[in-house]
């Protein structure tokens, strides 16, 4: 079967849907599928305001008529980016069904930087999602709450960890004093880590990544170590070191790193919003509106127990998952159109 996915967010970016796609295409690939990523690599782009290092296509038509000059089987609109809206006309107008995904809290994101109200943004989400058979968020907590802002077909399509790389192992990567708290992310104003800079914690406190605010909290917060941009498959060493891996962020739909570090061993401190609710089990973090005491907390927790917790969580069967949603939608004439 042959699969087209449209991403506006693809390599070398590094975030939770880029990392999301690439490991379909490896699992769907392992499945029998052909599988096809269409993304703006390769072509003319501009950045994303306040987001350079995000490059949007500048010619999404073209790029789109191209990859889809011959009906797929399945189709799977992944952003709702220059690439993403080009592909839900195209598919509209040839009476296509397709599914899209919702990976990031677009309308909260905007809201941090402009101060945009939520329900304007929320509408134009809405509008392009509205066609789709399915929008696959990632937890229930984010379908219930896209839900109640009208998204009536949202559906759970869950996440995984790579376990052949986040595994217990040495904890020797850091040589810094301990407990050694850490956050692995993007360095971005909708991550809240000023929140966990400013924590009254002992030992080290650790940022993994890069982003537009970096320099910013850098100057900020000296005593802070700013490791910088870390290939993803070299990560796997310093969630081990980790005492508390620490999520400050309460715009996440669902965080990678989270399953990533408790894979490793790491327990969790977050708060209690979409994205940890789900992802974190009892006994693999702490939960809490004081994110001091959450990471105190977390410090007694079973390493070995964390890790365990978070064996059950594979892409493969993230894969069949995506498989399943994807089953009613074939690229025949329907009523779609009226939909738009």
């Amino acid at each position: 079967m042959r699969i087209v996915i449209v991403t506006d967010a693809w390599h070398p970016q590094t975030n939770g849907v880029v990392f999301t796609w690439t490991y379909m295409q490896r699992e769907l690939g392992r499945l029998g599928h052909e599988v096809q990523i269409v993304h703006p690599n390769g072509h003319r782009t501009i950045g994303m305001p306040s987001y350079p290092e995000i490059r949007l296509s500048t010619e999404p038509g073209r790029i789109i008529r191209a990859a889809l000059a011959e009906a797929p089987d399945r189709l799977h609109i992944a952003t709702e980016g220059p690439l993403g809206l080009a592909a839900r006309r195209h598919a509209l107008a040839r009476g296509w069904q397709f599914t899209t995904s919702y990976h990031t809290k677009f309308p909260e994101y905007v809201h941090a930087r402009v101060r945009i109200p939520l329900a304007w943004t929320y509408t134009l989400m809405r509008r392009f999602h509205r066609p789709s058979r399915a929008v696959l968020a990632p937890t229930k907590a984010m379908v219930d709450e896209l839900r109640g802002w009208g998204f009536a077909q949202a559906q759970v399509w869950g996440r995984g960890v790579d376990q052949d790389v986040f595994q217990p192992g040495a904890r020797d990567a850091l040589d810094l004093p301990r407990p050694i708290f850490m956050n692995i992310g993007r360095v971005a104003v909708e991550k809240n880590l000023e929140a966990f800079c400013e924590l009254d914690l002992p030992g080290s406190k650790v940022v993994v990544g890069d982003g537009p605010a970096r320099a910013r909290l850098q100057r900020q917060y000296p005593r802070v170590h700013w490791l910088g941009m870390v290939n993803h498959a070299q990560l796997a060493p310093l969630y081990r070191a980790a005492d508390v891996f620490v999520f400050p962020s309460r715009t996440d739909t669902f965080g990678l790193v989270l399953l990533e570090a408790m894979a490793c061993g790491t327990p969790v401190a977050a708060y209690p919003v979409t994205g940890p609710i789900d992802v974190v089990p009892p006994r693999g973090g702490v939960l809490s509106e004081d994110l001091t005491a959450a990471c105190r907390a977390a410090l007694t927790l079973d390493r070995n127990e964390v890790a365990a917790l978070a064996r059950n969580a594979s892409w493969q069967q993230v894969a069949r998952d995506l498989l399943a949603q994807m089953q009613h939608t074939l690229p025949k004439r329907s009523a779609l159109r009226s939909a738009a």
